[in-house]
């Protein structure tokens, strides 16, 4: 017997569910085998505890920290500590100078290195630069591979850049010895451009006494200890991360703060095609947009190192690269030998690092759980609660039906589990008292969902359809209810996690992914199983059990107008019938009722006339 079309697409529905989640199940095991992984979400810092750190500002003699410094620092540092999931830290001031930053959990190096690099992020000309000859060699192969950075734009301002192929010829690894000599060379002859004076770029800062520092500079950790305090309004020697290449760099030009984003993508051409390379994509505000086209348009086809400009981190250089074109849209690319790893760092530096102050780490401990296990407790006994409510109001609704609301909610729960545990494992996700608040009023937003689909189903019995058909039929009006109601919850969800911070977000995570559970729940689950229950005799003969049964739900319409009239057979049945006669009454079309009171009037006269 071949299979009706309605229940093909139940089958495949139900395979692709299992097969997501088998999916799921397997990415997750793989990531125990290898990786950090665990087979449960990790928990926040109200129920699990972590590492405190409390950050001290850097500063000189007389200088002081401003309200408005501070809270700046706060939003940069959250957004360093949150870059890499909803890890549900909380960041705060600390009297009126220090910062306390509370990771739940062992923070790892990676984030304490992001908290801890709290300097501040200026952009700088590059006046001079050699080789420093005390860098270790493993460390200068790996530096040698990043010097190959450039400045290009996007859309009419970098297709200055394209056409220029001598400019574009610059990616290629460069001849260290080479570029060393030709630079000595220019130094020598006087070769810079003329000298501005009272700007940044103004080569009369190269005095014979700046030259010997920078000759005797060896970029060794006392030597650029403190140079995150050094004046903004004077040149600045110093070295990149590797110590590789060290400096003269001229005084900032254009600080941090304007950059509003930096994005690690795939680089594309002027036509969209794909170039296959890694860039670091920089958007800059109005007035950092201003700025850096008169410093493109100054650099742009002028000889090195006239034409490089350094982003300097806590006074180290992070990257150096040269202009490649008039950038006059605020959106400068950096391009080079970039891994996808190396350019989501520097990424993150550009974005992160624009902090108004340096800070400097005070102290760091472990902290307990501001919650504990009680309130883990009492948390998921309220959760257990209304989930037994919600089950037992099912099975006294719906009947034997009611069961496919419990498989469907066990089924989301088993989705839900799996998908905190894996976003814990590669987003940082971190499970509060809040996120399970949010699990458990998703309970709710799920039953209802199910609400909808089986009274749509009632309705199409009540209307006179058969039960396969009913199934269909209200299915296409539940569905669109659902994606409906789903989708104003998602909506809510998706703003309250963008503009909160700290555990209203993890709620909003929660409520936002159960969300999406809940349709890929009934879409896969719920409706393609009622499809198949559909086909059975329990349900398909309308059983008084299954909660589907046609007579109950007064569906005794027989044609237009025409009502069946209930059979009296005892006296349960008779208040039986005249329950579901009333229910059947009720749904009559104005039409319908019209014409059964010109039926019941003209019985009536016949009746008088007989009489």
């Amino acid at each position: 017997m071949s299979q009706s079309p309605a229940v093909r697409r139940a089958r495949r529905s139900l395979t692709t569910l299992l097969i997501f989640v088998i999916a799921l199940v397997g990415v997750i095991a793989l990531g125990v085998w290898r990786s950090d992984a665990t087979w449960s979400p990790k928990l926040a810092l109200d129920l699990q505890g972590g590492t405190q750190i409390i950050l001290a500002p850097k500063l000189a003699s007389g200088q002081s920290v401003t309200g408005e410094q501070l809270e700046q620092a706060v939003a940069i540092i959250r957004q360093r500590v949150d870059a890499s999931g909803v890890s549900e830290a909380e960041i705060s001031t600390q009297g009126s100078q220090n910062i306390s930053v509370s990771i739940p959990g062992k923070a790892d190096e990676a984030t304490l290195q992001r908290i801890e690099a709290s300097a501040k992020l200026d952009f700088r000309p590059v006046l001079y630069y050699g080789v420093n000859n005390m860098a270790p060699q493993p460390e200068a192969e790996e530096a040698t591979a990043e010097e190959t950075e450039i400045i290009t734009g996007e859309g009419e301002a970098g297709e200055a850049a394209e056409g220029d192929e001598a400019a574009q010829a610059e990616t290629t690894e460069p001849d260290v010895a080479a570029e060393q000599a030709a630079t000595d060379e220019k130094a020598a002859a006087g070769l810079y451009p003329d000298p501005i004076p009272g700007t940044a770029f103004d080569q009369s800062w190269l005095t014979e006494q700046l030259f010997l520092d920078f000759t005797d500079f060896t970029c060794s950790a006392e030597e650029t200890l403190g140079l995150s305090e050094a004046p903004t309004d004077r040149p600045l020697i110093t070295c990149d991360e590797f110590g590789f290449y060290k400096y003269i760099l001229g005084p900032v030009e254009m600080g941090g703060e304007t950059i509003t984003d930096a994005v690690a993508q795939i680089g594309a051409t002027s036509t969209g095609a794909s170039t296959g390379q890694w860039v670091v994509q920089i958007t800059l505000d109005n007035d950092g947009t201003k700025t850096f086209g008169e410093i493109s348009s100054r650099m742009y086809g002028q000889p090195e190192p006239s034409n490089m400009f350094a982003f300097v981190l806590d006074s180290t250089v992070i990257s150096a690269p040269t202009m490649n074109g008039l950038i006059l849209d605020g959106r400068p690319s950096i391009s080079g030998n970039f891994t996808q790893e190396s350019a989501q760092t520097l990424a993150n530096q550009l974005k992160f690092g624009a902090l108004p102050i340096g800070f400097t780490v005070q102290s760091q401990e472990d902290i307990s759980a501001t919650l504990g296990t009680n309130q883990l407790q009492a948390g998921l006994l309220a959760g257990l609660i209304g989930l037994v409510l919600v089950v037992i109001y099912s099975l006294f609704q719906y009947r034997v039906l009611g069961t496919l609301t419990i498989a469907s909610l066990a089924i989301a729960g088993v989705l839900t589990y799996l998908l905190l545990t894996f976003f814990s494992w590669r987003q940082g996700y971190r499970l509060s008292l809040a996120g399970i608040a949010g699990i458990i009023v998703a309970v709710g937003f799920t039953a209802d969902s199910f609400i909808v689909y089986f009274e749509r189903v009632r309705d199409a019995l009540r209307d006179g359809f058969h039960i396969d058909r009913a199934v269909e039929n209200g299915w296409k009006k539940a569905f669109r209810t659902v994606l409906a109601s789903d989708g104003i919850n998602f909506l809510a969800a998706a703003i309250l996690f963008l503009l909160a911070v700290g555990s209203v977000r993890g709620f909003a995570f929660t409520l936002g992914l159960t969300t999406l559970v809940d349709i890929l729940v009934v879409a896969l689950f719920t409706h393609p199983m009622m499809t198949l229950l559909a086909r059975t005799k329990f349900y398909s003969s309308g059983h008084p059990a299954s909660g589907l049964d046609p007579q109950a739900l007064g569906a005794i319409y027989r044609g237009r107008a025409q009502f069946r009239e209930p059979v009296v057979a005892s006296r349960g049945a008779a208040s039986k019938s005249k329950g579901a006669a009333r229910e059947a009454a009720k749904r009559q079309t104005i039409a319908e009722r019209k014409a059964a009171e010109e039926l019941t009037l003209s019985d009536t006269v016949t009746t008088r006339k007989e009489s």
